[in-house]
């Protein structure tokens, strides 16, 4: 009788196995890989609104794997800074090199992103002290501004940036994204008599070797080939 009872049951869960197996199937859709290519949105249209401040920046990526992609931006800034005590222009290039790694689960053949990443940051520029102002006891307004146009060349930087944010589609193969960066200066140097305020790439150095900036991006993908995947899905 025990026998009996321990064979049914070893049928009924066979059957439960093989009901359980018909109400699922394995399904196969192409994964695309290749290289997305875009500009910061944002650099751009500050050129427009501030004009003392010209700047663009190209941004790309290539995916590696199903999470890891190797990313990196280039690009150019000129800014001229009006502060109470001092007036000076910043040109030069910048380039940033690193990795995103997407946390988010896409389903099926969709290729957003919810990243974190890392940068290494090279610019090299130069600066032009306009004018200064110090103070002289001997003016009525206890002020003397001093024009300069002292210019210095061969100046360079280097940083890291830790880097969060998101990147969806709009259209086919079309994506806006955003994201934020903090920057540890690694690298400065400065010429003579004078301090590196702003960086291209970095941003302000008020803040001493720590920074912040952001990008909004419009970017567009380039299918390169494709791998298979397999999900499960119920019938």
């Amino acid at each position: 009788m025990l026998k009996f009872i321990f064979s049914l049951s070893l049928v009924c869960i066979s059957l439960l196995g093989n009901a359980q197996t018909k109400d699922t199937a394995k399904v196969m859709y192409p994964e695309r890989y290749g290289l997305r290519v875009g500009v910061d949105l944002h650099k751009i249209a500050r050129s427009f609104y501030e004009k003392d401040y010209r700047g663009f920046e190209v941004v790309g990526d290539y995916r590696l794997t199903k999470r890891f992609y190797i990313a990196g931006e280039i690009g150019n800034e000129d800014k001229t800074v009006d502060d109470d005590r001092l007036n000076f222009t910043t040109k030069g290039t910048y380039f940033k090199v690193g990795f995103d790694y997407n946390s988010f689960e896409n389903w099926l053949d969709m290729e957003n992103m919810i990243y974190a990443g890392m940068r290494y940051g090279v610019s090299s520029f130069s600066q032009t002290l306009n004018s200064y102002t110090i103070y002289d006891p001997t003016n009525y307004y206890g002020e003397n501004t001093i024009i300069s146009g002292a210019e210095f060349d061969g100046l360079n930087a280097s940083w890291l940036e830790v880097v969060g944010g998101i990147k969806a589609e709009l259209f086919n193969n079309l994506y806006m994204g955003f994201s934020v960066r903090l920057n540890y200066l690694v690298s400065n140097k400065k010429p003579d008599n004078f301090d590196n305020l702003f960086i291209p790439g970095y941003n302000r150095t008020y803040d001493g070797k720590f920074g912040a900036g952001f990008n909004y991006t419009l970017s567009y993908f380039i299918p390169i080939y494709k791998k298979n995947k397999t999900t499960t899905e119920k019938k």
